[in-house]
């Protein structure tokens, strides 16, 4: 077998430190590239070698064609390994890597473009026999065309861009009325997401089941699968929970279905590791339609190596060093059940925004048939630049039910403090007795989400943070109880009292005694026996006669602990609350929900706007979210297309209409 001296990753966050993982026991030296906001990152600090390759923007750096070459030559690097997304999907950049006589970790650039086209994908697959969704997929199609081509497809329809995936740009629509909003909101994401905003029309299948099947191709004609996953559990068209394999297909659909995504790759001389989506009705299970096929590696490709043992990395990198495959179709077993979850920065009771921040403190879980592929340390900032997604947490078990078990306690011991994530749904998601008994579609996620409401804060967890911060202050005065501060008593007796908020309450805690023998008192609450110690980070807290330890970490007033499986913000209050005037004005301010940029703006400064009318779209982490008026009246903007905005920046206000009097 043959093998490369030094391969560069092209990528960044847990893919990047996953393949970097992989060349490491293969003994092969690993090359990270990383934009100025990733200096300090965990991929760059555990490469062998690490090249910087621009500014913040994707556009300046990771999907920087020409720098990402440079830095392979200046390297010495024989390889390049994309991961997925950035230049993943790039014929543009396969072709580049293949000038500069370095070798591409992927299909050739001729199955990139054609599969990256879904129009001429659906084309090819076609041709050899693999059932496609009934649809519109011509070049060159104008709104004029889908709008009157829509009636014969049948609504429901999905429109989706013929370039790039993850589920940017694409939008159901229900009936006539919404297409062409639907549209153009669709292409302005599209040309946003991947340069190129065509778009074209597919059947919306109900009570869809996404199925993906992985392949393995070599460069001696040799093709097999490595079975399926089910990736269901989507929002907004982006997975959130994947498992392998289904639960829903029987064994004679498992090899029909195999079969068929081979032939795929054969329509295109496909070589490499690649993933076949399929559509599939939940009412029909024996029936699937081709939908893309992704010519990289995915995110959720854990699950696949869980069940199988193969290591899909050091695949993808003896085919691209010329070697045959050393597995044959009859060689692939499935032991055993997996699952894995998406961490994302983002708050589920909010929306699902993306949110961001410096990671405070980090706990990640181990143990039997526990994986985490992980892009994060403590002190690692996580911006708007990039995607979203943190971490995947992966569990294994010998069935469905001891794999979804493992996932949930494994999910319990993860937290990220300072960064609000979707740790908390995740686990709400698995427990959904739908999910449970693998009754799955792609719209079940979207329909549960509203019944989500994030664990309370409860008066143990204001005593652990009062306990907390009371702890800080006498750490800080040491010996000398002259130096306490202000409300505490002499004597070997002290008293504090903390003003502390979250969300749904503001509560005074008081704290009288020392920390190892204390009572404790929450406002217009019982006292309660509490002892308190804290030590590398963790609290541990005695509340009459329990002890429960707690991770904690602070900044900027803001305290977050997390212990038992969940995660608490709570903020020491040190000024009374600014209040409204007693009388509404009946104006109206819109502020920015997330960090991120201004895509669009729907009005002009000064115009007359009615209620519900479109003012500014954000943009952040590839997600939209349009803010409109709440008030008729008249508007003042006050940013414009390409501004960056902060959490809660201003963005316009309106004047509320004044009615005229009666006379």
């Amino acid at each position: 077998m043959t093998t490369f001296d030094t391969v560069l990753v092209a990528n960044r966050g847990e893919i990047a430190v996953r393949v970097i993982r992989t060349l490491r026991e293969m003994g092969i030296r690993s090359v990270a590239v990383f934009s100025e906001a990733d200096a300090g990152a965990r991929h760059v600090l555990e490469a062998d070698v690490a090249v910087c390759i621009g500014p913040a923007a994707a556009r300046q750096s990771y999907l920087d064609i020409a720098a990402v070459v440079d830095a392979a030559r200046r390297t010495g690097a024989q390889a390049v390994h994309p991961g997925y997304g950035f230049l993943s999907e790039n014929a543009e950049f396969a072709a580049a890597l293949q000038a500069a006589d370095i070798v591409f970790i992927g299909p050739p650039a001729t199955a990139i473009a054609t599969m990256g086209d879904k129009i001429a994908a659906k084309a090819a697959v076609s041709a050899f026999g693999v059932p496609v969704v009934p649809g519109i997929s011509r070049p060159g199609l104008t709104d004029d065309d889908l709008i009157g081509g829509a009636p014969d497809v049948g609504f429901p329809v999905l429109v989706k861009p013929s370039a790039g995936g993850g589920g940017k740009g694409m939008r159901v629509v229900h009936e006539a009325a919404e297409l062409p909003g639907a549209l153009a909101s669709a292409r302005r994401e599209a040309a946003a997401a991947f340069g190129d905003d065509t778009l074209f029309l597919e059947r919306f299948v109900l009570r869809p089941r996404h199925i993906e099947v992985q392949v393995l191709a070599d460069g001696h004609g040799n093709v097999i699968h490595l079975g399926e996953r089910e990736c269901s559990l989507q929002r907004r068209h982006q997975k959130v929970i994947e498992e392998a394999p289904s639960p829903l297909l029987d064994p004679a659909t498992r090899a029909r279905i195999g079969a068929a995504a081979c032939d795929t790759a054969r329509s295109v001389d496909y070589t490499g590791a690649g993933t076949v989506e399929f559509i599939v009705s939940a009412d029909k299970p024996d029936e699937f339609f081709f939908m893309e096929m992704n010519t990289r590696l995915q995110v959720e490709h854990p699950v696949t190596e869980m069940v199988t043992g193969i290591d899909l990395v050091e695949q993808q990198i003896r085919v691209a060093a010329g070697d045959k495959l050393m597995l044959s179709q009859d060689d692939i077993v499935m032991t055993g059940h997996a699952v894995e979850a998406r961490v994302y920065a983002e708050d589920p009771a909010n929306g699902f925004l993306p949110t961001g921040g410096p990671v405070l403190g980090l706990s990640e879980p181990t143990g039997a048939g526990v994986r985490v592929d992980s892009g994060l340390t403590a002190g690692t900032v996580v911006g708007s630049d990039y995607d979203p997604m943190l971490a995947k947490v992966i569990a294994h078990g010998d069935d469905r039910a001891a794999a979804l078990h493992t996932l949930d306690r494994a999910l319990a011991d993860t937290a990220v403090l300072g960064v609000t994530t979707n740790t908390e749904f995740l686990r709400f998601l698995l427990a959904d007795p739908d999910v449970v008994a693998g009754r799955l579609d792609t719209g079940l996620l979207d329909r549960r989400a509203p019944d989500f409401t994030p664990a309370a804060v409860g008066d143990e967890q204001m005593i652990a943070a009062a306990a907390y911060l009371w702890l800080r202050h006498w750490s800080e005065a040491g010996d000398s109880l002259w130096q306490v501060p202000s409300g505490w008593r002499v004597g070997g007796r002290a008293a504090a009292a903390f003003r502390l908020q979250t969300s749904g309450r503001t509560d005074h805690v008081y704290l009288t005694g020392t920390p190892d023998r204390a009572t404790a008192t929450v406002e217009n609450g019982g006292n309660h026996t509490v002892s308190a110690a804290f030590d590398g980070g963790l609290l541990a807290v005695t509340l009459d006669g329990l002890r429960t330890e707690y991770l904690v970490a602070a900044t900027d007033g803001r305290l977050w602990l997390t212990g038992g499986g969940r995660v608490w913000t709570v903020e020491e209050v040190r000024e009374a609350p600014v209040r409204p005037d007693d009388e509404h004005s009946g104006d109206a301010e819109l502020t920015s929900p997330m960090p991120g940029s201004v895509v669009a703006v729907g009005v002009n400064h000064s115009d007359a706007v009615v209620a519900g009318a479109m003012v500014v779209t954000v943009e952040a982490m590839k997600m939209e979210h349009a803010l409109t008026a709440p008030v008729d009246g008249t508007v003042e903007l006050l940013v414009a297309v390409g501004d960056q905005v902060k959490v809660g920046q201003p963005l316009a206000r309106i004047t509320a209409a004044i009615e005229e009097a009666q006379s």
